[in-house]
């Protein structure tokens, strides 16, 4: 396959969510300098280096696919940089001189990895339960065969706002003490079994068991707490922080992120504190006083939009702030990992 014929392909593949707000939103020119923290198939790259005449560092903490992109990327040249590594440390990417004027984050699991059974990530496809996104440290497998059932309660609560968690954890407990879990099939049965039939319109009784085991194994929630930080310390004055979320934990997390930065006083300032508080200027003024969500049309061509929000902000001069991981809305369980 040629260059040309992988870039094709790339692109006939994978459908961006919210691509066109997303551009809108980073609003490219030429010169700027953009990251893509979460590179996956590429979509939002290419559709930055396509909007202007500019440069786009692509991270991504999976090795397959920045190999998949690798046939492609050298069509753009020294406008396209690839860079293995975690969104949380994204401020490492640029070289000590370089200016970035804009990050995007598509923060949950890319479509590459779901559509993958050998990835473990979807209950639709039987494959190992492996679920992790860099492909190394502990897999969902390890996870839900030795974590205590009052561990594996918490994460399916706490990450996957599963109202049956202490019962489907009890579930898992029993299945595994017989045989290992060891395949998506396996443990969406043990659910489905442990779980009330499945009515019209609802989700797959596994959907929240999966989304939890998901981001407990990938540290999602610390990452984004992290990777917000980072882009506050790498973005220029003016730069633009782009973030698409999925779910509520998420969400929450990006929203009170940008409120506290764009408050006098900084992070930490009790809003029903009275009067003006004194302390650090804000690092960022919102740019989106609501998510923008995708429209009918989207959502009825791309499933994956429909619950896609899309926040933005825009780096003021200000130093940025301290990272304080409490009060942006994270559980408790990855609270635990970011405070000591």
């Amino acid at each position: 396959m040629t260059p040309e014929e992988a870039l094709a392909a790339a692109e006939r593949n994978h459908l961006p969510v919210l691509c066109a707000e997303v551009i809108a939103a980073l609003a490219p020119v030429g010169g700027d300098l953009f990251i893509d923290g979460t590179f996956g198939a590429g979509g939002y790259s290419r559709a930055i280096l396509a909007a202007a005449d500019c440069r786009v560092i692509g991270v991504d903490r999976d090795p397959d696919a920045l190999a998949e992109a690798r046939p492609w990327a050298g069509l753009y040249g020294a406008r396209l940089r690839l860079v293995e590594g975690v969104f949380g440390a994204l401020d490492t990417a640029p070289g000590p001189d370089e200016a970035v004027n804009g990050i995007v984050l598509d923060i949950g699991v890319s479509s590459m990895q779901l559509d993958r059974a050998g990835r473990g990530f979807s209950f639709l496809r039987d494959g190992a339960l492996d679920m992790r996104m860099g492909q190394d440290g502990p897999s969902a497998a390890d996870l839900v065969n030795t974590a205590e059932e009052g561990v594996l309660g918490d994460i399916l609560f706490q990450y996957g706002e599963e109202r049956r968690a202490r019962a489907l954890a009890r579930a898992i407990v029993a299945a595994r003490e017989k045989s290992p879990v060891r395949t998506t099939a396996e443990l969406s049965r043990i659910v489905e079994a442990a779980s009330p039939a499945k009515k019209p319109g609802q989700v797959h009784p596994a959907t929240r068991t999966f989304q939890a085991l998901r981001i407990a194994v990938n540290d999602e929630l610390g990452e984004l707490a992290r990777g917000l930080a980072a882009a506050e310390r790498a973005l220029a004055p003016g730069g633009r922080l782009v973030v698409v979320t999925f779910h509520s934990l998420e969400d929450r997390i990006v929203k009170r992120f940008l409120k506290s930065r764009s408050e006098s006083g900084g992070a930490g300032v009790s809003r029903h504190a009275p009067g003006p508080q004194a302390g650090p200027e804000p690092s960022f003024e919102t740019l989106t006083r609501k998510p923008v969500e995708a429209g009918e049309a989207e959502r009825s061509a791309n499933p994956r939009a429909r619950s896609a929000r899309l926040r933005a902000g825009r780096r003021t001069n200000a130093p940025a702030l301290p990272f304080e991981a409490r009060g942006l809305g994270l559980p408790g369980l990855a609270l635990e990992g970011l405070v000591r």
